[in-house]
Order: structure tokens, then C-alpha cells, then sequence
């Protein structure tokens, strides 16, 4: 309550001509673009393109006059695709916090679909194109080499010119329940491996547990063939 009072004190304090309309400084949106520039290329593979469309801000907001304002990427936020910077006054009359709405863009060649590809189909060659995209358009990785794709499984349809996305392939089961998979046990400094058996079916990148000759039973991720990761 006091802080309440303290700042309605202020913007009476201060008339009412104390509100900014929400037109940004051409500096303050040139030091945003170079924020979320230097967020994007932190992130990018090599030879890519970065290129930053900064929005506008709520019209409905009617900011106190500030004397420096901060931009800052705001924690958990994409450093890609649609996002939003954030903007903190420092030194004005009242310390505001809004949101700016920013859309990044990352340009560069990856694997795209030659044609429409419909579910299902099991990837070859001819399926495949090279593209310069925005690889940030959508969420997921991209792919730079079509070898890798060849024999993998989609598991929804692809327009044409559609970047091949790991999101769109089929997990790979790379064992089966029963079978003996070398176990690589992973911590600080350190990797051991050895045997164990699975326990249920190894899927691509998911959880899979593992029962050692001792008899104790862990957990791990299904890496490749009859390979499984334990991070300790």
C-alpha cells in the first residue's frame, strides 16, 4: 500500500503531461536490434543470416518519462523465431517493465522436401532438396545433409519447399525389449560402459530402462544402436 501511494504521489507530483506516448527512441530500438541480433548469432550454426523485425509496443500503454531505459532478453525467452525484449526503466519518475515484441529470422541452407510428401513415405534422394530458408521459422531442428535423411520415416505430411524438421521423422527404434545394449554411464570427468538388458523397446531420444547383471535397474536415453546413455 505504501508503495502505491508513493507512486501515485509521483504522477501527481509530476502532471499530467508526465506520459509518454509509446514511441520509441530510434537509439533505444537500434540497441534492441543488436540485443536480440547478438541472442540469435549465440545460437546459429555457421554461415547463417540474422535479420531482427522489431515490433511496436501495446498502444494502450502510457508510459512514465524515463532517463534510461534497459533492454534485456528476458529468462526462458527464444533467442528465434517470434520473442519479445524486454524493456526496464531505471532512472524516471515511476520504474515501469513492459515487452517489446520482436520476430527473428536465421537464414541459411538446409534439407527441404523436393515435392508434397505425403505421411508415411520413407525418405530417398529424390525427396529431397538443398534451400536457403529461415530456420527459425518453426521449432525443431533442421538438417544440412540429405544422407542423413535417407531411409528415415515421416510422420506427417510436407509441403513442397518444407524444411525436413526432426519433429516430422518417425522416432527410430534402435532395440528392442530383452535385448543386451552397452550402457555408457556418463558424470563429471568420467564415462564407463558396459552391459545390461532393456527393458522395454528403445525409441529414439526417449527414456528406456536397463537391468544391469547385478540385478539394479536404471534409467537412460535410447542414443543409437543397442546404445544407451546414463548421465550421473
Amino acid at each position: 500500500m505504501l508503495r502505491r501511494t508513493a507512486f501515485l504521489l509521483c504522477v501527481l507530483l509530476a502532471g499530467p503531461g508526465a506520459w509518454a506516448q509509446t514511441v520509441l527512441d530510434p537509439a533505444l530500438i537500434e540497441r534492441v536490434r543488436q540485443l536480440a541480433e547478438t541472442a540469435a548469432r549465440a545460437a546459429a550454426p555457421p554461415n547463417t543470416r540474422v535479420a531482427v523485425e522489431i515490433g511496436a509496443l501495446d498502444a494502450r500503454l502510457r508510459l512514465a518519462p524515463c532517463r534510461q531505459v534497459q533492454p534485456y532478453l528476458p529468462p526462458g525467452m527464444s533467442a528465434w523465431g517470434r520473442s519479445r525484449i524486454g524493456l526496464r526503466c531505471t532512472d524516471g519518475v515511476a520504474r515501469w517493465n513492459v515487452t517489446l515484441p520482436v520476430r527473428v529470422a536465421v537464414f541459411g541452407r538446409a534439407v527441404v522436401a523436393s515435392g508434397p510428401l505425403p505421411a508415411g513415405v520413407n525418405l530417398s534422394q529424390e525427396h529431397l532438396a538443398l534451400a536457403d530458408i529461415d530456420i527459425a521459422a518453426e521449432a525443431g531442428a533442421v538438417f544440412t545433409d540429405p544422407a542423413l535423411l535417407i531411409g528415415r520415416t515421416l510422420s506427417r505430411p510436407l509441403g513442397a519447399a518444407e524444411a525436413v524438421r526432426a519433429p516430422t521423422l518417425k522416432s527410430r527404434q534402435w532395440f528392442a525389449a530383452g535385448e543386451t545394449v552397452q550402457v555408457q554411464a556418463v558424470g563429471p570427468g568420467f564415462s564407463v560402459v558396459s552391459e545390461a538388458r532393456a527393458l522395454s523397446a528403445g525409441l529414439e531420444g526417449q527414456e528406456v530402462r536397463v537391468r544391469f547383471e547385478s540385478g539394479r535397474i536404471s534409467s537412460g536415453r535410447a542414443v543409437g544402436e543397442r546404445r544407451v546413455e546414463l548421465m550421473l
